[in-house]
Parts: C-alpha cells; structure tokens; sequence
C-alpha cells in the first residue's frame, strides 16, 4: 500500500493558481491535473461525500449541507453522523480488503462514528450558562487532548463567523502532521477551508483575496514538503469553484407572500414553522430545496418559481433524476441560481420580527445557510466595542445574545452551488502521481476510484 495524502484546499481552481500561490503552482506544473465536474449541488457535504463513495447524491443521500427531516418536520444543517452516508466510503472498502489499512480523517465532514482509525471535528461545547467553548470531537478520545496540549484549543470562531483567519486551517494542518508523525496513517485527508471566507464575502476580487491565496498557499507548502520527504502520493482537490454574485433572492419571502408558509410568533419574533407550511425552501447558497405538503401542489409552485428573476432552473419529478439528486431527503422541487444569484434562507417580511438567531452566528437553528454571518454591519463602528461587552458579560457568567449578524445578504459578493459555465472555475484534482488520461475532465464520481488507485497502484 503507498501511503497517500488527499488535502482538500476549499474553493480552489485553476482561475486561483498563479502568483498569488506560487508553491501551488509549482505542484501543478511538475505534477498532472484535470478539472472535476461538478456535482449538483456543488456544496461541501454533497460533494465530499461523492468523493468518498463515488456514488452521486441520489445514492449516498446527502443532497446538501442540509434538508429537511421529514419525520422531525425540522430543517437541520452542518449534522455530523458518518451514518447519515447511506453507502460506503472509500475507507469502509479498503478495510474490508486489506484489514491492516489505516485512514485519518481532519476535518472532512460526517467525520462523526465513523470507522477512521484517526478523526478530529470541530465539536463545540455548549454550556448551561449560554457560553459556547471552542472545542474539536475525535476518536480516539485521547487524541482531542493530545492535539489541543499540543497545538492549544480549536480556534472555533475563526473557522466561522466574522472573526475567521488562516489560524483554523494552520491548526487543522498541524493537527494532520502531528497525526501522521505519531501513526502514520495509510491514508490521510485534510480540509483547508481559507478560501471559503473572503472568496464569499469579496468575490473574485484579487485585490483583497490575494492575502488570503498567500495564506494558503504556505500551508500547503508545509503539508506538501512534509509528505513528499515520506514519499507520499499527494493529491491537492477541491469541492467548488466560487464565483461573483450581486443577487440574493428570498424563495420564503415569494412562498408567504403566496400563502404557502405557515409562521409561529414568540415574544414579537416570527419562526417558520415548516410542518405546518405548505410548501418551504431551503436556501444553501446556489441551490435550494423547496417541499411541498401537498403534491398536487408541485407544479403550482414550480411555475411560480420558474418567473422569479436570478432563478435558472426549476428541477422536479424526472428532471431530478437527469442530475442524480432524486432522494428521498431532496426537495419536491430543487432550484438552481443564475450565474449571478444566490438564496436566502429569509422568510420574515419585516427586520423588526426577524427571529433573535438572524442576527446571530447559529448554524443549526437557522432553516438555511447564512454567509452573512461572516459578516458584521459596516456601517456599525461601535460594533467591536459591543462584541467586546458582550464577552465580557459572558466571561462574568451573564446570558446575552451575541447579535452582531446584520440582515443585508447583498454583502455577499460570491457564492457556489451550480454547475459553472468555465472550467476554469471547476474544482480541480492535482496529483504528483500520474493518473489516467492527461488534461481530461473527470467526473466527481471517479475521485474515489483515483485515491484508491494513488494507495494501491
């Protein structure tokens, strides 16, 4: 077996790779590369999961970073249960082959239970008191306590939120090579999530996310050298390209207007209350899912989204079938952005009853993905010094609401999700081993195949 390396570096793409990342582009130039169609949707946990099973959304059954529980009547995002995966992963097949392979995981996602010999995930801890306490999830247990005396704790709110920098990756990075210094796992994957941030709140703008390409650019220098001197096959992938947008558009806002959404009011706040709804969308970033109580209902709302303006495709009955994403968890009717667009999660018609976790970083209560919440208002200058009070208030043991999240989704200036029309903004897959036929597209299906093929071949 050759030991083998997968660092997955988010929102990379041959569009990125140049003088901003000049230890990049050196691996891809004396290495072989292709572009990876994308999958629908092009987001993190469809996409990774395609990776490691070589199935498409329609088999493994997850259909984005979220969907709604059918049976709980609850949108829920960012779950982490290897079991949500209904099939294999490329793990679970070498084991059974070759009883002595060992596989690390750092940081990929549904990291949770599953049968990695070597896995750390960020796990926060929430506190009776209201806090949040950064910490990371791993198995073996005592693995969590080696990292975090080693490298100190998981720099939780600078891997989201406002604050987030390079130190989450670099410790994420650090986490790896102290893994494989210590075991020497057979196979090794690592998320890198940098790119993420400034490339969705800036876009394409070079002039700001040249800082950020440098950043990433020396932490998979340092990854690199470090498994080249072992003589490890390296692959460099990403998920998605990430491009421009100036539109957001508020699927739920068009659905209540309509009638179709059903909302709860507490203490002067609107919830959505997605059981009682006719019909939902769940907003994740490009694509959304909308359900339908009723399927007499389908085809009205189809039509009614098809005239809204930033909406490229209305997906449902057959047509989901044609882009492998027709699941049971997939929405009645899955809709995808313009090249220029992105979807809200919003559902309230008035900032004055938009619900207390809107204004805050809260990924789990939100029915959709937010970016915005790696942003705070700029037009707030006092908004340091709040943050600021509001620790202090909880360091002193005080409950308060962190609500520094401004409602204003036109900050967002990049996002992904779709397929895109320039393969230049694919995700790509860089190898210093050969692999198949050169400067071919390759399908997201066929990633799992190839990092069997970098371990045994």
């Amino acid at each position: 077996m050759k030991k083998t390396v997968v660092i997955n570096v988010v929102g990379l793409t041959k569009r990125l790779i140049g003088e901003h990342t000049p230890f990049i582009k050196s691996f891809l130039e004396r290495g072989q590369a292709s572009y990876i169609e994308p999958v629908l949707p092009a987001v993190t946990c469809a996409v990774q999961s395609t990776y490691l099973t070589g199935k498409w959304p329609s088999e493994h059954g997850i259909v984005g970073n979220g969907w709604y529980f059918k049976d709980e009547c609850e949108v829920k995002f960012w779950r982490q249960s290897n079991k949500l995966v209904e099939q294999p992963k490329i793990w679970d097949d070498l084991k059974e082959k070759y009883p002595n392979f060992t596989c690390a995981n750092h940081f990929w996602w549904y990291n949770m239970y599953s049968n990695v010999d070597f896995s750390l995930t960020p796990r926060p801890n929430y506190l009776a008191d209201g806090r949040k306490i950064p910490d990371v999830y791993s198995y073996p247990a005592e693995l969590r306590d080696e990292m975090q005396s080693t490298l100190g704790t998981f720099p939780l709110f600078e891997f989201w939120g406002p604050k987030t920098t390079i130190n989450s990756s670099k410790w994420i990075a650090n986490a790896a090579l102290l893994t494989d210094k210590k075991h020497n796992p057979d196979l090794t994957l690592i998320y890198l999530p940098h790119l993420d941030y400034n490339l969705q709140r800036y876009g394409l703008d070079f002039k700001i996310i040249s800082k950020d390409l440098n950043e990433i650019d020396a932490v998979v220098k340092q990854l690199v050298q470090h498994y080249e001197s072992l003589d490890t096959r390296v692959i460099l992938l990403s998920e998605y390209g990430i491009t421009n947008v100036n539109k957001p558009i508020h699927l739920n806002r068009i659905l209540r207007k309509e009638g179709y959404i059903a909302i709860r009011e507490e203490r002067g706040l609107e919830l959505l209350d997605a059981g009682q709804s006719d019909a939902f969308a769940v907003a994740d970033h490009q694509i959304a899912h909308v359900y339908c109580k009723n399927e007499k209902d389908i085809v009205k709302v189809a039509t009614l989204i098809k005239a809204v303006e930033g909406v490229e495709k209305v997906l449902y009955g057959e047509d989901l079938k044609d882009y492998h994403i027709d699941h049971d968890r997939c929405g009645d009717i899955v809709v995808v952005a313009d090249k220029d667009s992105w979807f809200t999660y919003y559902f309230w018609l008035d900032d004055a009853k938009a619900p207390d976790y809107a204004r805050m970083v809260d990924i789990h209560k939100k029915p959709g993905y937010d970016p915005v919440e790696m942003m705070t208002d700029p037009k707030d200058k006092l908004v340091m010094a709040k943050v600021v009070g509001k620790l202090i208030q909880k360091k002193m043991g005080f409950r308060t609401v962190m609500d520094i999240i401004p409602i204003n989704a036109t900050l967002i200036k990049g996002s992904h999700g779709r397929i895109t029309e320039d393969v230049e903004d694919y995700p790509i897959f860089i190898s210093n081993h050969s692999f198949g036929k050169k400067n071919q597209t390759i399908s997201a299906i066929q990633v799992r195949d190839l990092i069997e093929d970098h371990l045994l071949n």
